[in-house]
């Protein structure tokens, strides 16, 4: 179906630690860190989201060996680009130089694996040879800034991968089971002077509870079924990539699945949750890092907004 051949990352410059959030909001660095294993995040302030993702796309071309314009196909997982149309993926297309189709997809927090099933369809119709997927989120955009239960566990940032025809890809599963009250984000509305409906703000609301209780099922469940079907067993991976949202809801589904500590990545602790983006930009970590080798196994699994999960095993 598919092979990665080259990965990619940003993230913006501006970074602000647990100590820094505490002089504008009433928290602190134990209260933060204890409950979320996060100590800092990347904000954008001078950068856009066009600009991390073009960044991470291009670092994701340059790792592979290849061009903007061998490109067959860019898809953007995101929750809100810069713009609602054109497509994040669109303005990536003409930032990079590429002249190929582009367009968006928003699986929440699960959209890397979401958009990896999307690009193996295509290659399967056999109508792309290489194909960009860039995820890239602006969280910092879309928290209500005086809650301090939900503004404290985002970041901002971007990552980018390159793919192409190969069997490296062992399993994928996605789901989803629709649900707007556990985690939304309303849009905005406008100025229209006849809409009568009441409207929330355009801020992200979750209910912490719920999300841990579904998001330490989806990480067992699905990742143990993702590596059933890859026709492995836990201890054939080498790297676990799960979803960066909480460090507690990582250890709750090593500990059911067993796995030894030292086989999951995580940088939770510096960059926070960066939705779709946490799960490549883990891979290029790792990547440029020079810890992934040709055969090894990475199983990864995400959970979001939908509620959406997806998981799958790569062979590097």
């Amino acid at each position: 179906m598919l092979k990665i051949i080259g990965t990619g990352s940003a993230l913006p410059s501006c970074i602000k630690t647990n100590e820094d959030l505490s002089r504008i909001m009433e928290t602190s660095d134990e209260w933060i860190s204890t409950r979320t294993g996060i100590r800092q995040r990347h904000l954008c302030t001078t950068e856009s989201l066009s600009d991390l993702a073009a960044e991470a796309g291009q670092k994701a071309l340059e790792s592979a060996g290849v061009s903007a314009s061998e490109m067959d196909f860019i898809l953007c997982a995101t929750i809100r680009g810069d713009f609602i149309t054109p497509s994040q993926a669109c303005i990536i297309q003409e930032r990079l130089g590429a002249s190929c189709p582009a367009l968006d997809l928003n699986a929440a927090c699960s959209g890397f694996i979401y958009a990896l099933d999307v690009a193996a369809g295509y290659f399967a119709r056999g109508r792309a040879k290489k194909i960009l997927i860039v995820c890239a989120e602006a969280m910092s955009h879309l928290v209500d800034w005086t809650d301090r239960s939900t503004c404290v566990l985002f970041g901002d940032g971007a990552a980018a991968v390159v793919i192409e025809p190969g069997e490296n890809l062992l399993s994928i599963r996605l789901s989803a089971s629709g649900n707007r009250k556990v985690l939304n984000i309303p849009h905005v509305m406008g100025n229209n002077p006849f809409h009568e409906m009441e409207h929330p703000p355009s801020y992200l609301y979750m209910n912490g509870q719920e999300v841990y209780k579904f998001a330490v099922n989806a990480l067992t469940t699905e990742m143990t079924a993702a590596i059933h079907e890859a026709g492995l067993t836990a201890e054939e991976i080498d790297w676990f990539l799960p979803h960066q949202a909480n460090i507690r809801i990582i250890e709750a589904a090593r500990v059911k699945l067993g796995i030894p500590r030292e086989k999951i990545k995580t940088i939770i602790d510096r960059t926070g949750n960066n939705s779709a983006a946490s799960i490549p930009m883990m891979m290029d970590e790792l990547n440029r890092e020079g810890q992934l080798k040709p055969g090894m196994n990475l199983a990864m699994c995400a959970f979001g907004g939908g509620l959406t999960t997806g998981a799958c095993v790569l062979r590097w």
